[in-house]
């Protein structure tokens, strides 16, 4: 069964162009990747959990932010791996410098015995939407053609 997780789409208009905030994985895997890295504030959806209230968590632990507005829902999408992305767009505005991530444990090097901690995230910025779809995991663009389509009929 392939697993689930849920996130936030952060959006606003700068200058009338639409930007949408996006994160960088921590930890020595991702230290040197940019490309196809950044990905929406998202986790893993615990038994019982609602989606919705998923990315809610996940956002304030990724982000140390708590984000209210109303929620769209967006299409699931699907990564490598088959890992099933559920999706909310909403508009907000924050201050990326003001990002604190959780952290997690991993034995750093491999096989040394050493444990060290990482942030979950080790950066935030917002993107135009045409620099974000460069950015951001091949699988999750597709919620930036959804959310240009959302935000056009407004």
């Amino acid at each position: 069964m392939p697993k689930e997780s849920a996130g936030l789409l952060l959006h606003r208009r700068r200058n009338g162009a639409l930007e949408v905030l996006l994160v960088h994985p921590g930890g020595p895997f991702w230290a040197n990747k940019d490309l196809g890295a950044w990905t929406i504030p998202k986790g893993e959806i615990m038994p019982g959990e609602a989606p919705l209230d998923a990315a809610q968590r996940e956002f304030q632990e990724e982000t140390g932010h708590v984000v209210a507005g109303a929620f769209h829902p967006l299409q699931l999408v699907q990564q490598s791996g088959r890992k099933i992305v559920h999706a909310w767009a909403v508009e907000a505005d924050l201050d990326p410098a003001t990002v604190r991530s959780n952290h997690f444990e991993m034995e750093w090097p491999p096989r040394s015995g050493r444990r060290r901690s990482f942030p979950e995230i080790d950066r935030a910025q917002w993107f135009g939407v045409d620099q974000a779809r460069r950015k951001i995991n091949k699988a999750q663009a597709a919620l930036l053609d959804e959310l240009e389509a959302l935000v056009a009929d407004r």
